[in-house]
């Protein structure tokens, strides 16, 4: 089996639902607590023993490159008056050399399309996706619990974190219907795209976090751009490998569809911890 290797982290939007704080911040950039988003995001992944970080950029998101960057001039002032825990802070926080990845995403096609902007570097082997305007708090990481899943489930299979909701918000997510339990996953029937309350197939909604084998680029190559905007719905109902859920322990505090500033606040209140 494959270990997950790699993740991709989708950072091109232009989060027109936070205007006009994201006019010229990336929404991934926003502070929660002490460090922005997208920091939060990798430090999930590298817990989960992530070796290699791919983000797939746009226009004017260069900030988020430099955040994973060394800063010398920032070093250089923080040696000369002394603060060490500073400095190493910034050091922990810094991927190592060649561990990090930039693509460009040229045109807002979609997640699945961001996904297929990144295949070259992903190359032939199963891969993890973190949308990153999802936060969630847990002990013991999303990711991480999705990958001993993973090692479980077998080396084919692609899964989506998932978690309840309230049947009355259900029409603003992604919803899938439940199969066969395996373990703590079960198999995936089918996946529909903010169903009205009664067309529910569950009260299970995706959570922003995948394991995905490398086929689904040459089937996003195949439906695009039908199927671009929502790829890991299409692809998981026509893969060959089995698609499972795991309702991953935890605590999800934003989240892409209902990404409001009052959901941001909440996240980034002065009792919100790191996750």
């Amino acid at each position: 089996m494959k270990p997950i290797r790699k993740a991709i982290f989708p950072v091109a939007g232009l989060g027109t639902r936070f205007l006009p704080a994201t006019k010229a911040m990336p929404k991934e950039m926003l502070p929660v607590v002490d460090r922005p988003l997208i920091q939060h995001v990798v430090d999930e992944a590298r817990a989960a023993g992530i070796e290699h970080f791919i983000f797939v950029t746009g226009r004017n998101k260069g900030v988020i490159e430099d955040h994973f960057d060394r800063q010398y001039e920032l070093e250089q002032t923080l040696g000369e008056r002394a603060r060490r825990a500073d400095l190493a802070l910034l050091a922990h926080d810094l991927p190592g050399p060649g561990q990090t990845s930039f693509t460009r995403q040229q045109s807002p096609l979609g997640l699945g399309h961001a996904v297929w902007c990144a295949r070259e570097i992903v190359g032939n082997e199963p891969f993890a996706l973190l949308l990153p305007d999802v936060l969630v708090q847990a002990p013991h990481g999303c990711l991480a619990q999705m990958i001993d899943a993973y090692r479980d489930l077998g080396p084919n299979a692609n899964i989506v974190a998932v978690e309840e909701v309230a049947m009355e918000r259900i029409h603003m997510y992604g919803v899938v219907g439940v199969g066969r339990a395996r373990n703590r996953a079960f198999e995936i029937t089918q996946m529909v795209e903010k169903p009205a309350r009664e067309q529910a197939p569950s009260n299970l909604s995706i959570t922003g976090r995948y394991i995905l084998q490398p086929e689904i680029f040459w089937r996003a190559r195949i439906w695009a751009p039908r199927c671009a905007a929502r790829l890991p719905h299409c692809s998981s109902e026509r893969a060959r490998h089995c698609a499972f859920s795991v309702a991953a322990a935890g605590r999800r505090e934003t989240r892409s569809t209902n990404s409001r500033p009052q959901a941001w606040s909440n996240a980034t209140s002065p009792g919100a911890a790191r996750p």
